[in-house]
């Protein structure tokens, strides 16, 4: 279990619990189905969404050469400092336990995976690290696939439900992290276009 210290935090946990609970509940429990029972937990894993990554490595590289390892080496710069910022920095000083760490949430909803990681909850790793990669892509890709670039942000969403969906986070985590992720996504996405240049596919 993680202990939360005695500050003010406590209080701001207090307060968003019981919403967080009521939501991951239903969503948990009354707004799933046999089908999403199915095929969400895998969606949550990186092996799962691997054609993705190689298709968008190929289209990258083929089109767009130097330029385009250069963008590889964007979204994997992207991806670490995602890492450092929720997993290292954040989860660090707020602890939060996770629903399948707390003795009451637990009892209250179905656990999908084998294990209850046991880091702080809060924020979503999962949820900041692949809205970081969305909001990367979007503004890296959007000039050349157009509005197609917004479905990334549906493939973001989709991981960071899941993550709610199986038990190992609470809504507001996602929803933090997918915030932090966005901004970091924003940052790197930005530098690249200004310093590397904009993707375009014209002759």
């Amino acid at each position: 279990m993680i202990h939360h210290p005695p500050n003010s935090l406590l209080t701001f946990w207090n307060l968003i619990q019981p919403v967080d609970t009521w939501l991951i509940t239903h969503i948990n429990q009354n707004w799933g189905s046999p089908f999403l029972d199915t095929i969400l937990p895998y969606m949550r894993e990186t092996l799962f969404w691997i054609p993705l990554y190689l298709f968008l490595l190929l289209f990258v590289t083929m089109n767009f050469g130097r330029q385009g390892w250069w963008w590889v080496l964007g979204i994997l710069l992207t991806a670490a400092i995602s890492d450092v910022i929720s997993s290292q920095i954040i989860k660090q000083i707020v602890m939060r336990d996770r629903p399948c760490q707390d003795l009451i949430v637990s009892q209250q909803i179905r656990f999908f995976i084998n294990y209850c990681p046991g880091s702080s909850s809060f924020t979503s790793s999962h949820a900041t690290s692949h809205f970081a990669q969305a909001m990367f892509f979007f503004l890296t890709l959007r000039p050349v696939i157009g509005n197609w670039a917004r479905l990334f942000f549906l493939w973001a969403f989709i991981i960071a439900y899941t993550q709610v969906y199986v038990g190992v986070h609470y809504p507001f985590d996602v929803f933090c992290g997918a915030l932090l992720g966005c901004g970091i996504g924003w940052t790197t996405g930005t530098i690249f276009n200004k310093q590397i240049g904009m993707f375009s596919l014209a002759k």
